[in-house]
């Protein structure tokens, strides 16, 4: 029996794939899950359908990470740190502190796609990457200046 598969699914295909499976399978297994349909021409029309709104929305989402990505690394931020004698912080610069800068700015950012592998411990300027997606990433230029 011939299957649009409506999802990926491991061992038989990705999404939008006609797969040949047990008739059996697919009525018990694919079909009631949700997971696939019976392949006549109105379900691979349906399927073709869906797979170029899926093509289209994925192409408008890689465009607005762009944007935002190529946002990020146009940002500078300055933050202030207390310094004592021979110009050593007191404290550090976390996460926390440029996200908190980022939202001043106007950027919500999770504190978790800031790459920060250590906190800042010196005065200086620093090129901290944020994540947009797995694949893609800004850098944002921090100031840390003393108070």
């Amino acid at each position: 029996m011939d299957i649009i598969l409506l999802k990926n699914y491991e061992g038989l295909g990705s999404a939008g794939d006609i797969v040949s499976v047990k008739p059996g399978y697919a009525r018990n297994k694919l079909i009631p899950e949700g997971i696939g349909l019976r392949a006549s021409k109105k379900n691979l029309a349906i399927s073709i359908e869906k797979k170029q709104i899926e093509k289209n929305r994925s192409v408008r989402e890689v465009a607005a990470h762009e944007k935002i990505a190529k946002k990020l690394s146009n940002i500078e931020i300055t933050i202030e740190a207390q310094v004592g004698e021979e110009e050593k912080m007191f404290g550090s610069i976390t996460t926390i502190d440029i996200q908190k800068s980022l939202e001043a700015k106007g950027i919500t950012v999770d504190r978790s796609s800031i790459s920060l592998e250590n906190p800042i411990k010196a005065l200086g300027i620093y090129h901290v990457p944020i994540r947009v997606t797995s694949e893609l990433s800004g850098d944002v230029k921090i100031y840390v200046i003393k108070s």
